[in-house]
């Protein structure tokens, strides 16, 4: 089986995928996007999970809260696991499982555990540390794996 390097990702932006409608037989097609980390690639991102989320079930304002939590999640690796670097890869995978939308964000960035630098009461009159809330209280499960060059979080958030 070959693969292929993270590192091969394109120029482009992100391109919008077969909007996540039912297809003949019902199944839903996954989101599977490779982009770099430049932050005009974020919106084709969060809406193309933002689809998925409401072709499988969830309301708008579950699909709106799901994209945020894409949206913060994907500005995070952007601004610390590659420090701004607006030509890193990033791999982000969404799909069904059972009656849950999952959602995995791989990077090749610092490999840091982002909640290693949190503190254990956020200050509402310092910037930052908002992203990894929205995670905690939007989506049922969250999990940062670290991986050897990086890190993958996968996300999941069950229909009501």
């Amino acid at each position: 089986m070959s693969r292929s390097s993270p590192h091969s990702t394109s120029n482009r932006s992100v391109e919008q995928p077969r909007r996540a409608a039912s297809s003949p037989g019902g199944e839903l097609h996954p989101v599977k996007l490779r982009f770099q980390s430049d932050p005009a690639n974020l919106a084709p991102a969060r809406e193309a999970v933002e689809a998925l989320a409401l072709a499988g079930g969830f309301d708008a304002t579950g699909a709106g809260e799901i994209g945020l939590v894409v949206n913060e999640a994907l500005a995070n690796v952007m601004r610390h696991a590659y420090h701004g670097a607006t030509d890193k890869p990033i791999e982000l995978t969404a799909d069904w499982q059972e009656d849950a939308l999952v959602v995995r964000i791989r990077d090749w960035g610092s490999g840091e555990h982002p909640l290693s630098h949190v503190e254990k009461k956020h200050d509402p009159l310092k910037p930052g540390g908002l992203g990894l809330i929205c995670l905690k209280k939007l989506m049922h499960e969250i999990d940062f794996a670290p991986q050897p060059d990086g890190m993958l979080l996968t996300m999941k958030r069950k229909r009501k």
